[in-house]
């Protein structure tokens, strides 16, 4: 039977991979991959609890999707009232290796106060407000990726790999940001520096961006009334969590209600069809549903990876194979670019307790910068990967070329930092 599975979910991911030749949908081969893999288990083991494991599954799995639905409609409001123009109206460099670099930190410090796929969705509606060519608007894409994953792993809300370790107790919150900006940093640093020397950034000036649109009061209120409820909003929803304890995709809905509600206020004055491009009934015809069904089925296969636990066995391999932990913490950050890293970081939990390793020890602090920047290294690696790759059609082949081994120097460069500073 496990052989089989793995059987069934690398086929799978290899149709992913190679989709460009295959003329095969990746969304298909996402959600064709994650049923059979269950599908096998279901058929194949004398499991009697399986279902309950699969519904205890789908529960976390839901959660990741009804936030990134509600992110996404969020981001869709802000944007058809032009508020992220308030942004672009004050990126005036036409210079494309300078605008990369504004866009890198943008993203850097907003994953860190957000967290790293909210960060991904506005920074690429962004991209889309300022880049008119789509070539260069994918570069910028990829550099977002880097950057936001980069900016999560050291802010305790920033990714979720970081947050299960906070919220398991693993990592306290000043420690965090003290031993990991720096490599962070670093990790996205490096990355821009080798496209600033490079030749890829040699557009002119005229074709990384728009024009500016004049708009009048009316619609400069409305603007600023969508943008800073929805960043507000945004930045809410941490707090949120923090006061009540209830999962981030309550406080996103409620985000979402309250935009909504807001959108309707704004424009009460206006007809039916002239309302109608502003509402969040609208928001939600225009969102990627597409990148949210892919992500349902790669979750789905390691739900199911994880349910048969060849990624616990997987990780006590590790342990008596190569048996340095720094080691096998980096491997784990590699590992996540293929499969999800919340599982493997789950698994990592399950083999070693804080009796062993007791809260702020440099093994979980190593882990939170692996795990959380690792995913960077393969466009399916991290969850902001899959929403810019859905959002921006960004194929799994062009990715590799032009941004994986990017990705892989920085993140390479910030465990080195990460270990100097040590």
């Amino acid at each position: 039977m496990i052989l089989v599975i793995i059987a069934v979910f690398v086929v799978g991911y290899l149709a992913i991979v190679f989709e460009e030749i295959l003329h095969f949908n990746k969304t298909a081969t996402a959600l064709m991959t994650g049923v059979g893999c269950w599908t096998v288990y279901a058929l194949a083991s004398q499991n009697t609890g399986l279902l309950a494991e699969l519904s205890h599954h789908l529960a976390g799995i839901s959660e990741i999707l009804f936030f990134l639905l509600g992110a996404m409609v969020v981001v869709e409001l802000i944007d058809a009232h032009g508020g992220f123009d308030i942004i672009t109206d004050r990126i005036s460099t036409r210079d494309p290796r300078l605008l990369m670099w504004i866009i890198g930190f943008l993203s850097f410090f907003l994953s860190a106060f957000l967290d790293n796929l909210t960060a991904a969705i506005v920074m690429v509606s962004l991209l889309r407000k300022i880049i008119q060519q789509a070539e260069m608007r994918k570069l910028m894409a990829g550099v977002v990726i880097i950057a936001v994953n980069a900016g999560g792993a050291w802010s305790p809300i920033g990714d979720v790999t970081t947050t299960m370790l906070w919220i398991g107790g693993q990592v306290t919150t000043l420690n965090i940001i003290k031993v990991l900006f720096v490599p962070s940093l670093v990790c996205m640093t490096v990355p821009l520096l080798c496209l600033t020397f490079s030749n890829v950034l040699k557009k002119t000036p005229n074709e990384t961006a728009l024009p500016l649109i004049q708009v009048d009061a009316r619609a400069r209120f409305e603007r600023s009334v969508m943008f800073w409820l929805g960043l507000g909003g945004l930045l809410f929803v941490p707090i949120f969590k923090t006061i009540t304890h209830l999962p981030p995709y309550m406080g996103m809905l409620l985000v979402l209600g309250v935009l909504w509600g807001a959108s309707e206020i704004v424009h009460k004055h206006k007809d039916t069809e002239a309302r109608k491009p502003f509402t969040a009934a609208y928001a939600l015809s225009q969102i990627d549903a597409t990148s949210i069904l892919f992500f349902l089925g790669i979750l789905l296969a390691i739900s199911c990876l994880e349910s048969t636990h060849l990624l616990l066995n997987l990780a006590g391999w590790l342990a008596q194979t190569i048996g340095n932990m720094d080691i096998i913490v980096l491997l784990i950050g590699l590992a996540s670019a293929i499969i999800d890293n919340v599982p493997l970081v789950a698994a990592t939990t399950g083999m070693y307790d804080l009796a062993t390793y007791p809260p702020d020890h440099r093994m979980w602090e190593f882990l939170a910068y692996c795990a959380g920047t690792g995913g960077s290294i393969l466009i399916i690696g991290s969850a902001a990967g899959v929403a810019v790759m859905g959002m921006e059609n960004i194929d799994f082949m062009w990715y590799l070329r032009r941004i994986s081994w990017l990705a892989l120097l920085g993140y390479l460069a910030g465990a080195l930092v990460y270990f100097l500073l040590g």
